[in-house]
Formats: structure tokens, sequence, C-alpha cells
């Protein structure tokens, strides 16, 4: 999901440059899967269970769509790092920690102050280098129990790539299969990132369908993860797709995407909607001033806020706390780049310790396990978070 350091664990690391950075630990970044909450709530209240798939599948397009332009890459989470999000205005609170330095592991769980949902995962990126762009493996399982239906659904994010590292204009492509699995009922949606292609016409688009357990395709879901999803009944799709090809004649016109820089492909007309289509989700405009900062989101603007008061709760491992972040969110380049030093070297000092003393480290809220739905190692939140009680944590700042 986003580019955490490989060179991590070669002890004479050369560290990323703080100005490639964004005032966000990774641990924020995750946070922002939340930002479209309501659909989990709108999830929650539907009583076919086909309608509910299709909302989680928006859910799940709407998780990554605050990546669009954000080239910036967050801070890499320090061992022990945690993250807390308290929004009692859309009902849920999360806590994340960093689990694993390597591979880095952040884990994260999410919960309805009314016991509606539970969202909860543990990504680690995996990173390769192609020279001219870098392609991000988020792996790891994301996982939504609907707890009124008694029901879990689990899926993959889909692949990240970010062009022109070393020359043009940073730009961001999200591709692969991402297969939401319902284990209650057995409907299945598959949903299809496509890559940019030759001419650009494929940028952003996401295409996929539901099945129900007996393989039969209940609804086709189309639209952009940069702006929209859309779901319609399979017959009108099909039927639209043939009139389409007959329409469909004059694309000669299109200039193949040149060698030098791998230019971003100019977004030809946005999401063409099929008559008969319902809307499951839109993405909110992004303020105004959002190029000046990171082009980040309204959401992610509010990540570091630290309200009055808020500062004697936190945990003393919070993000928000975190001087370099501090520092850089203060425009202060300099200071930042000293603190993130000095972080990265006390954290390698406390390794060093840790492994001549042969201690292994051992993490505060989560602890590995086997998710329950999947059958798969995942971490899994041990809970207590929220009772305020931080003797233990670490001093990583």
């Amino acid at each position: 999901n986003s580019l955490n350091e490989t060179s991590e664990h070669k002890e004479h690391k050369t560290s990323m440059p703080v100005v490639f950075n964004e005032p966000l630990s990774f641990l924020q970044r995750i946070s922002e899967y939340m930002e479209h909450t309501h659909l989990i709530h709108r999830a929650c209240s539907l009583s076919d269970s086909i309608d509910r798939m299709q909302v989680v599948a928006a859910f799940a397009v709407s998780a990554v769509a605050s990546q669009w332009e954000r080239t910036g890459k967050p801070f890499n989470p320090l061992l022990g790092e945690t993250y807390e999000l308290i929004r009692e205005d859309e009902g849920y609170r999360l806590i994340s920690e960093q689990v694993s330095h390597h591979p880095p592991v952040s884990a994260f769980h999410a919960q309805s102050l009314k016991q509606e949902f539970e969202f909860h995962g543990s990504i680690y990126p995996k990173l390769k280098f192609w020279g001219k762009s870098v392609e991000a493996e988020p792996k790891g399982t994301m996982t939504l129990e609907l707890l009124k239906h008694k029901e879990a659904y689990t899926w993959t994010n889909p692949m990240c790539c970010v062009h022109n590292i070393i020359l043009g204009k940073l730009w961001i492509e999200q591709y692969g299969t991402v297969e939401i699995v319902n284990h209650s009922t057995g409907d299945k949606c598959v949903l299809n990132f496509k890559p940019c292609g030759m001419f650009g016409k494929e940028l952003h688009k996401v295409e996929g369908y539901i099945q129900d357990k007996s393989k039969k395709k209940r609804r086709v879901i189309y639209g952009k993860w940069t702006e929209c999803m859309y779901s319609v009944d399979p017959k009108v799709y099909e039927a639209n797709k043939k009139s389409d090809k007959k329409t469909a004649g004059d694309s000669k016109k299109l200039k193949p995407v040149s060698e030098e820089a791998d230019e971003m492909p100019d977004v030809q007309e946005t999401v063409t909607v099929i008559p008969g289509s319902a809307l499951l989700w839109r993405i909110k405009p992004r303020p105004a001033h959002s190029a000046q900062m990171y082009n980040f989101t309204s959401f992610a603007m509010t990540l570091n806020e630290v309200e009055p008061g808020m500062e004697r709760l936190l945990a003393p491992t919070d993000c928000r706390l975190r001087p370099d972040i501090k520092a850089m969110e203060n425009g202060d380049i300099d200071a930042a780049s000293t603190e993130k030093e000095r972080l990265e070297e006390k954290q390698r000092a406390s390794r060093r310790e840790r492994s001549k003393d042969e201690e292994d480290w051992s993490t505060r809220w989560f602890q590995p396990g086997t998710n329950p739905h999947t059958g798969a190692e995942d971490w899994l939140y041990t809970g207590g978070y929220f009772d305020r009680n931080y003797t233990d944590c670490p001093n990583i700042y």
C-alpha cells in the first residue's frame, strides 16, 4: 500500500531523504481505509446479502482511493509505534501498532462504538524496484465482520505502482485482482483493477462481478478507484457492451505512451454510466489547497491533530508525538531530517542491545495468531488499549 523501505535490514543502509516523505506515518496512512466508514454502516443496514456485498466491494475500493496522486512516502513506523483514531461522529475507534520491523508489519483493528462491525488486518508491503518505477505489493488480509449479520468478508488490496521515481512527474497506478469472499454465505466478488494499458484508456478503471455460492453472476460492478463505483444487472451490462462494440470505430487517434518518462496518460472521459446502474460510492472532492499539502484528502489532514487534553490520554508511542513527523508538519525539513536519523539510530541501538541479551521484541496490543476465517497467519488485537494503561509501553522516541 505504500513505499516502505526494503533496504531497512541492511545495517549500513542509506536512509531515504526526508523530502520524499509526507508528514504521516504509514500507520496513519492505514487509518485512511476508514475514510468511507459510512459504507460499512450502510452494509450493516441492508437485509440482502448480495446488496451487502456490493456495498462492501465499494468500501474495499474506497479504501485505496486516497492513494490517488499521493506520491509522498509515509514515514516508516518505528517498532512499537502506535496510532489511535477515535471518531465519535463516524461511530468507530481504531488502534494500530508496528508489530515487526523485518519484515515491516503494521497491524490495525477498528471497532464500531455500537458493536456493529469490526475491521482489521495486518499489512507488510513488499517492494520491487523496476528502474523507473516502484511496485508495492500490500501483502496481508483485510477482514470486515458485520456482527449483526454474523458475516465475515476478507480480501487483499491491489498492487500499487509509483511511476517516474527518477525522472518526470510521479503518478500512481493500482492493478490486480481483488477477491472479496463472504465466508458466511459463499458469495464472492471479483474486482479487476486494470493496468493503464498502452493508451491509458484503462487508467484507474475497476470492473468486476458478484457471484453467489452456486457461481451465478448476480451483479456487475464498475467504475474508477479514483472516482466512483456503480452496480448493474449483468444482462444489462452485456447488452450495453455489445452495442458499444458496434459504435466503437475510430480509436486510431490515440498516441502510444512515450519512452523517456512514463507519462501519465490524460484521463479520457470519466466513467460512462450504463442506464439502470445504481451508484454505490462517490469520492469526496479534495480540499482546494490539497496540491500544496501533499495531495492530502480532508480526512488525511486531520490525522495529526492533537486536541486539547488529548496529549495526556495518548500512548507515549503514538505517531502524533513523533518528533520527525512533527517537525515536518511544521515545515522544518532540517529538524525533521535530524530527528529521523536520531530515531532510526536509537532503534538500531536498541536492536543491538536486544540481540546481545538474546531478547525478543514483545508486541503490546497485537499477538500473532490465525485468522479464523482464512486460516492464514495474522496479527490479532488482544484488547485493552483504550483502558489507557500504558506502563509497559516502550520508549521509542
